[in-house]
């Protein structure tokens, strides 16, 4: 079956089986290797990806399913150089270890924010709760979601490779 939707700002389209996940088109057919696939049973949230805006366990959605709809991957959240507050602020406050969960929470985050710009932190981590982190014990990710909030997309610097990879 052909299949057509918007990933990253890009409009795709691509012949697929129709029992593909949208983890797997995401990974296996267009590359786009941010997402993470963990369980498989939508327990740890590491495959979160956006659609219309809203995380979705991309695990459990069909390829299909995303047809016709706007896909953003933790790699559609930066602006070129600039990244997303969320990114950011995961910078800033040392919000991941292994980063295996990482992918999926900052798309969680960047919902939430985009839902609620001022979050408590009781909020971020009732937004957070299904995903799994299994090094940080979270308080560094409540922190770096906070620093989100409090430097909006537009107040951000832009960051460097150097910077990145450091």
């Amino acid at each position: 079956m052909q299949i057509s939707m918007t990933i990253n700002g890009t409009f795709v389209t691509r012949e697929i089986e129709p029992r593909v996940l949208l983890v797997h088109f995401i990974r296996d057919d267009l590359r786009l290797t941010g997402t993470h696939w963990g369980c498989d049973t939508t327990n740890c949230g590491t495959c979160v990806v956006l659609m219309d805006g809203q995380p979705v366990k991309s695990c459990t959605v069909l390829a299909a399913m995303a047809d016709g709809h706007a896909i953003t991957t933790v790699e559609g959240l930066a602006n070129g150089a600039t990244l997303d507050p969320v990114q950011q602020g995961f910078m800033e406050e040392h919000g991941l270890q292994c980063g295996f969960c990482t992918p999926g929470m900052m798309l969680t985050a960047r919902a939430l924010l985009d839902h609620n710009p001022h979050p408590e932190p009781l909020e971020i981590r009732e937004a957070i709760s299904g995903q799994i982190c299994r090094c940080t014990g979270y308080a560094t990710i409540v922190r770096s979601i906070q620093w989100a909030a409090e430097h909006p997309v537009g107040a951000t610097t832009e960051t460097t490779d150097e910077e990145v990879h450091a």
